[in-house]
């Protein structure tokens, strides 16, 4: 791939991952609040845990280059659930668009990869 192609994608992987450590680190530090959350849309516990943890984790690899496809589209599937059952009544300005915003991030990544400044490049393994 072209140099500034990479750089766009590390700047993605960098926007992507730190916004989901941090959206995964506050639904974990959080939980209680969380499940509730969770449960006034009608999902189960375990649904609080996985996503939390989903984006945390794969937020953290996703930042540092390691296993981005797989961390891309599973933060791509949170995604999708965000905008489905919590976002998409309030429309799009004020609602789904930040979502929609980090779904893109997620799709680009999934499809390309990226490997500028990467763990997973350093190492062997993507």
């Amino acid at each position: 791939m072209s140099q500034r192609v990479e750089w766009a994608l590390l700047i993605a992987r960098i926007i992507l991952g730190v916004i989901m450590i941090a959206h995964g680190f506050q639904k974990i530090v959080g939980m209680e609040q969380t499940i509730q959350t969770f449960d006034q849309i009608g999902l189960p516990p375990i649904m609080a845990y996985a996503t939390a943890w989903i984006e945390a984790i794969a937020g953290l690899t996703v930042l540092v280059g390691l296993y981005v496809v797989p961390s891309s589209i599973l933060l791509g599937l949170t995604m999708i659930g965000a905008i489905v059952l919590v976002k998409l009544p309030m429309g799009l300005i004020g609602g789904y668009e930040f979502p929609l915003a980090l779904l893109g991030f997620s799709i680009i990544l999934a499809l390309t990869g990226s490997r500028k400044w990467s763990l997973g490049n350093m190492i062997g393994s993507t």
